[in-house]
């Protein structure tokens, strides 16, 4: 069966924003910040940060374009900063470690003794952060109309589903991978956050410096 680029575009463009979304990856946080929470609670954090992601990333889907405009910003070059920027996120998750491009360490101090953790610092920046964003506004920009934007809005919320699912299965998951099961997979996404990075990177610098092209 052969598929049509359009298809090809789509499942790459969801399978990137899952990748740099990690919801397995926010299950460890989600149970360190939600272990003083009843049950009640730790669910309504768990939809509400599914919800903010998904809120987040269909606004950068539609704005996109015209905050860049706003701020004079060109898309190869924001291209390219968003490229260097997942990259440099896709070397920590590559170490199973979080970098400072998610959240400082004085975030997660603060983080540490919010009643309120849902929207900060679950949703943004741990999931919904710089470089999801930056991904997103790239892929919709690659858009060729406003179905496409619609589809890609549609993945995100499908996106911001499993990031619901992970946060309530959390403990479960939790005791069934175990740190290590978690960090393959924290790695497994890093790996495939790493080649977009650098297809975005090199992306960027070609339309910028076009005779890096012809090299």
């Amino acid at each position: 069966m052969v598929f049509s680029p359009e298809y090809t575009l789509y499942a790459k463009a969801l399978i990137g924003v899952l990748a740099i979304v990690n919801p397995l990856g926010a299950v460890p946080i989600f149970l360190s910040l939600c272990e003083d929470r009843s049950e009640a609670q730790c669910r309504q954090v768990a939809a509400t940060a599914a919800l903010a992601v998904a809120i987040i990333l269909v606004l950068s889907t539609w704005a996109g374009d015209a905050i860049l405009a706003f701020f004079g910003i060109g898309v190869p070059a924001f291209r390219a900063g968003g490229g260097l920027l997942i990259l440099l996120m896709a070397i920590n998750m590559l170490h199973a470690r979080r970098g400072h491009t998610r959240q400082s360490p004085e975030e997660a101090d603060e983080a540490s003794g919010k009643e309120n953790i849902a929207v900060v610092p679950l949703a943004i920046p741990l999931m919904a952060g710089p470089g999801a964003i930056s991904l997103v506004i790239v892929d919709a920009h690659q858009s060729s109309g406003w179905i496409d934007r619609l589809i890609l809005s549609a993945g995100i919320i499908l996106v911001a589903l499993t990031v619901w699912i992970a946060l309530r299965m959390a403990t479960p998951i939790g005791e069934k991978l175990g740190i290590t099961g978690l960090n393959i997979a924290t790695r497994v996404m890093g790996l495939l956050l790493a080649a977009i990075g650098m297809q975005m990177l090199t992306a960027g610098l070609v339309e910028l410096l076009p005779g890096l092209g012809r090299v």
